[in-house]
């Protein structure tokens, strides 16, 4: 049936689509277009052994475990403790990646919404296209002071602007103005009223999908292939920065803590591998439409392929139409998802630890700070979502997407006696794919 992939499409398709255009060019075009193609299958192939893992168990009902039971039932309690871990690292990394994300988009619709009432024509001093689509160049302003980067052409007076831009501010304040909201929600006993919003994400990935149709067709495509050599405009098609990339792919391509149980409602549990694998196609899909269209559609010349922000949304003035209500959506989005994901951490943690997911208001407000704190620190002094992203996603997605399945699949094996030597040397190229991919974030 449609039902199960799509709910494994929407549940993978997350903020990470908003930093592909920025990985692929961090690894160059071709490269990037690879690079996406490979993760895919790789992640595909090691979710298909978590699919399996329960089933290579005989003599013991494992109908209703989920993947940590598996780490647990053949690695001990560090198995158990491990993949705990690994998984709160995914749940925080992904709220925190939100956080940042909602006090962008909050920041940019307040910004849109006041200068609309107020009728203020701002102009960034950011580089920019000119023109009715234009696209700006934020990072290049970096060099320019932070404060003073607008100038306002408007009658009347000017300190309400001040006042506005002092108390509305991208980092210092806006980030802290979030919890008055997120933290009562976080602290619900059952979140399952948010769920139903789920249609939402849905909405938004189509909507983005459908605003980088028109931007490109307005924007044009600007390609120019050298392979290793700079210039002015252009990236080359294959880069250094390449793991870049490919740690962000692999939180993209991230659901194998969960996969498990997103297939336990499947009604033709034979058909598991056939919808995981129509939804893992379905999301590279759409990673690599946004991806290919936004970075080819990027205006070169005059700006150079290095302004494509970490959140593509960025290289879109906060006065543009479609972008912001791109913002708009993705907001709402966040703001009914960030409560589901504090539950599963929840969940996951205090159940571990107590025993009940909800030993008492006082534990869940402690632990609800704890990662609300995160976030707002994140968003105050690292704000770069491309950079948390590849840290978490090639951290937890050593151990869940590289490690653990491959080598319950090769002890799995060993137990039975069928296991060969290129299914050995095999899965242990995976675990050093995987080592290899979490290294390279640290040194580059």
């Amino acid at each position: 049936s449609f039902l199960p992939r799509f709910m494994i499409w929407n549940t993978m398709m997350g903020t990470s689509i908003l930093s592909i255009p920025w990985g692929i060019k961090q690894a160059g075009f071709t490269s990037g277009i690879i690079l996406i193609l490979l993760m895919g299958i790789l992640t595909l192939y090691c979710c298909y052994r978590v699919v399996k893992s329960r089933q290579m168990i005989p003599l013991i009902d494992t109908s209703n475990w989920e993947f940590p039971d598996v780490c647990k039932h053949y690695f001990g309690s560090f198995g158990q403790w491990s993949s705990l871990l690994f998984s709160m690292i995914s749940l925080v990394g992904a709220m925190v990646v939100y956080w940042v994300l909602m006090s962008n988009f909050l920041f940019n619709t307040g910004k849109f919404i006041y200068n609309y009432v107020h009728d203020i024509n701002v102009t960034d001093i950011v580089p920019g296209t000119n023109g009715s689509n234009k696209v700006i160049c934020p990072s290049a302003a970096s060099s320019h002071p932070p404060e003073n980067r607008s100038v306002m052409f408007s009658s009347g007076n000017n300190t309400g602007f001040e006042l506005f831009e002092k108390w509305w501010n991208k980092s210092q304040t806006v980030p802290f103005y979030l919890i008055a909201i997120l933290l009562p929600m976080l602290n619900l006993k059952s979140p399952s009223f948010f769920a139903k919003f789920n249609v939402l994400g849905t909405v938004s990935v189509v909507y983005l999908v459908f605003l980088v149709t028109v931007k490109a067709a307005h924007l044009g495509i600007h390609l120019e292939f050298n392979w290793f050599t700079e210039n002015e405009f252009f990236v080359p098609e294959f880069r250094i920065l390449f793991p870049q990339l490919t740690g962000v792919l692999t939180l993209a391509f991230f659901i194998h803590n969960c996969v498990i149980t997103l297939l336990q409602n499947n009604r033709n549990q034979e058909n598991n591998v056939r919808d995981l694998s129509v939804a893992y196609f379905l999301v590279g899909l759409t990673y690599l439409y946004v991806g290919v269209i936004i970075f080819a559609s990027f205006p070169s010349p005059p700006l150079s392929k290095e302004c494509i922000e970490q959140n593509f949304l960025d290289n879109f003035p906060s006065d543009d139409i479609m972008s912001f209500v791109a913002r708009i959506f993705l907001l709402f989005q966040m703001m009914t998802v960030y409560p589901l994901l504090g539950y599963l951490a929840r969940v996951q943690l205090l159940r571990q630890f107590f025993g009940n997911a909800y030993p008492s208001l006082f534990h869940v407000l402690i632990l609800n700070l704890a990662i609300v704190g995160a976030g707002v620190a994140m968003a105050r002094f690292y704000p770069n979502i491309g950079g948390i992203i590849r840290y978490s996603g090639a951290t937890c997605g050593l151990a869940f997407v590289f490690v653990y399945p491959s080598l319950i699949y090769m002890i799995s094996l060993h137990r039975a006696g069928q296991l060969t030597w290129p299914a050995l040397i095999t899965h242990i190229f995976i675990i050093l794919l995987g080592l290899a991919n979490l290294i390279a974030q640290f040194l580059l």
